[in-house]
């Protein structure tokens, strides 16, 4: 079975909650080119007029400038894995089951599937939790 699973860098931004808020945003990365794959963005409840975005993956100087550029940073304390493979039933419920067998919590998960591939971002407190899990899923999906 072909997976992948790999440590990422996260970046997020705060974004004004209005028409145009998180396309600012994410025009400022493609515009040095960035080909996101994963992109979340919400309300933030506790501060009204006012959103977040997190996105990922950010590559080189230029994407990196444009961001911060943008008012985006790395997100500090968020320690991510992504996690592709074929998209089969049972695979959420396995990747989460090896975690928890591991004593690691997670802080956050999102996932998505698209015809017969899936990826699935896990977010950690810690980076020593993040490569341990990197390590689990590897193990357990990879065979090493």
């Amino acid at each position: 079975m072909a997976v992948e699973v790999a440590r990422i860098d996260v970046w997020f931004g705060e974004i004004e909650d209005r028409s145009g808020g998180l396309a600012e945003k994410i025009e400022a990365v493609a515009a040095a080119g960035a080909n996101l794959e994963f992109v979340i963005a919400r309300r933030a409840p506790d501060r009204p007029g006012m959103g977040v975005v997190f996105m990922a993956p950010l590559r080189g100087c230029a994407q990196i400038r444009a961001a911060r550029k943008a008012g985006m940073l790395k997100a500090p304390n968020v320690y991510a894995v992504r996690w592709e493979g074929p998209n089969q039933p049972g695979f959420g419920a396995a990747i989460t089951r090896s975690i928890a067998d591991a004593g690691i919590n997670m802080r956050g998960l999102s996932g998505t599937a698209l015809g017969r591939r899936c990826a699935i971002y896990l977010a950690f407190d810690s980076n020593e939790d993040a490569n341990k899990a990197r390590r689990i899923l590897r193990k357990t999906f990879q065979g090493e």
